[in-house]
């Protein structure tokens, strides 16, 4: 149950209100956004919340059970603040949400009326719509450990302890020429072997992608050149001459934890498991299904 200021409460009962929408959406890379109904900027919190914006909402779709609660806002994506581009790099995927009511003619007198996420966004030729979650999804999150054989921290972490900032683990490099639109040659790897960085991260440093990351699916060698096949295209074309900064990958088998990073002592699976033949066979007379210890 919400409780309402005291002035806002006033305002309401009064019969005649000017209220408006209100949403504020701050992303992971620490940009922070305003949006109204209304036909004027409202201000409050630090945040200046625009008209004609390029963003609507639908109505809220809740339950009494703990069942997701959701909202669509709807844009265009000709509005300068919310490009396509910035939907496709992912900018917006999971970014924090604050839905108010507000009383237009005295921001003082406003309400939160739920938090939530950003969710799936679907985009069509000239706008998207995009998920609004309420934070029930959060409880539908895996949290804890996965008892699997392989190794289920990120490489890098605090977890797995590898430092990703020894040259040992990091090149730095420029695209040659391209291959196809995610695989290209690249210089400054000649000193690495072939696979050293599949599965790892590329950091774009100069050229259209500046700044964005994306996984590498593929690291070759030929005729000492490095040939790098990205996991997905990057939203922006990459040129000659752009230069990257990449650091190794793993597969996250005990194997490549001790013979590439000597880290066996903070693997974080556990590869002595029984497999699937294990758990299925069953006792008998014959050798080695006689119901003892395996």
């Amino acid at each position: 149950m919400k409780t309402l200021a005291p002035a806002l409460q006033v305002h309401l009962d009064d019969g005649t209100t000017t209220l408006a929408w209100c949403w504020r959406i701050a992303r992971a890379d620490g940009a922070s956004f305003g949006f109204t109904d209304h036909d004027r900027t409202l201000r409050f919190d630090g945040t200046d919340f625009e008209p004609e914006s390029g963003l609507t909402a639908s109505e809220v779709r809740s339950g009494s059970d703990l069942s997701v609660d959701a909202q669509d806002a709807e844009g265009v994506l000709t509005s300068d603040r919310i490009t396509e581009t910035d939907i496709l790099d992912g900018r917006w995927d999971n970014a924090e949400v604050e839905v108010w009511r507000v009383n237009w003619a005295d921001t003082s007198q406003r309400l939160l009326m739920r938090r939530g996420a950003i969710g799936q966004i679907r985009r069509g030729r000239l706008a998207f719509v995009a998920e609004v979650r309420s934070l029930a999804h959060v409880l539908g999150q895996t949290v804890g450990r996965t008892f699997q054989a392989s190794c289920d921290a990120a490489l890098g972490d605090a977890r797995c302890g590898v430092d990703l900032e020894d040259p040992a683990y990091k090149g730095t490099g420029a695209v040659i020429d391209m291959l196809r639109d995610r695989a290209f040659t690249a210089s400054g790897l000649g000193g690495f072997a072939a696979g050293w960085f599949t599965f790892g991260t590329i950091e774009w440093t100069s050229g259209a992608n500046a700044g964005r990351r994306t996984e590498v699916l593929g690291h070759d060698v030929t005729g000492g050149v490095a040939i790098l096949t990205l996991l997905e295209p990057p939203v922006r074309g990459i040129a000659e001459g752009d230069g990257f900064t990449i650091r190794a990958g793993c597969d996250k088998r005990i194997e490549t934890c001790g013979g590439k990073f000597a880290n066996t002592v903070h693997f974080r699976g556990f590869p002595h498991i029984p497999g699937q033949d294990t758990v299925l066979r069953y006792a008998s007379r014959d050798g080695g299904h006689d119901g003892g210890v395996l």
